[in-house]
């Protein structure tokens, strides 16, 4: 069935306005007719089965009728990563989301080879994977923030999980546990020196092995997300 995320309460017998896009999908797409039933959720109340209820010109409505699951919050999973290209970067997105991260920030650092991207297309990536993979939720895309700035600022309370290709880092299922965590992948280029030498002398950052392969940064970013949830998130329940 049919699922999208949207801002509006749920509540039975609520009436949903979705977007002009979502509108147009459920209508000129998938050629939906009145009666016909889509799942919705906000990330509050929970997933619900809908009915459209009416169509127009100016767009559509639905009624909510029954929640069809309580509302659930994955584990708290961060995702920082340092820009790189843009398909490659709405990979990593894409997956992160499919993967059960709760946030995705974006990271400048001395090697990125871009200081911006556009966040409002990534959200919308973030939300369509969320809608596909059967989430609650959508991840937020946290725009782009200098690597000093954000250690600076970091919440000590939060794991900070440094993927390390220096080679002396312990393999990930050795030491990864269940908290508060973030998965930090480094740019295209790797980490410069003196950014390496910090992130290794902070109390908050536990340096991690991806294994003896170079990997690009699509892949270590789901190789590391794969790793965190096999031994410390929602796969092991």
């Amino acid at each position: 069935m049919i699922r999208l995320f949207v801002p509006d309460a749920l509540k039975a017998g609520g009436q949903v306005s979705p977007s002009p896009d979502q509108a147009r999908y459920l209508t000129s797409v998938m050629r939906l007719g009145l009666g016909d039933a889509v799942l919705l959720f906000n990330g509050r109340d929970g997933e619900w089965r809908a009915v459209l209820s009416e169509v127009s010109k100016k767009g559509a409505k639905l009624i909510a009728e029954e929640q069809t699951r309580p509302q659930h919050i994955g584990p708290d999973l961060d995702l920082v990563v340092a820009l790189v290209k843009r398909n490659r970067l709405e990979t990593i997105v894409e997956k992160a989301a499919e993967l059960g991260a709760r946030r995705v920030r974006l990271l400048i650092t001395r090697r990125t080879n871009a200081d911006h991207t556009n966040v409002g297309r990534l959200q919308a990536i973030a939300t369509e994977a969320a809608e596909q993979t059967g989430r609650l939720d959508v991840p937020q895309i946290v725009a782009p923030e200098k690597l000093d700035r954000m250690l600076d600022g970091w919440d000590a309370a939060r794991a900070l999980v440094f993927c390390d290709e220096g080679g002396d880092a312990k393999p990930a299922l050795e030491i990864l546990k269940p908290q508060a965590a973030a998965v930090l992948i480094g740019p295209e280029g790797g980490f410069a020196p003196e950014e390496r030498e910090r992130l290794r002398a902070l109390d908050f950052v536990t340096p991690i092995s991806l294994g003896p392969r170079i990997l690009r940064a699509d892949t270590a970013a789901i190789s590391a997300l794969t790793l965190w949830q096999a031994a410390a998130g929602d796969w092991r329940s």
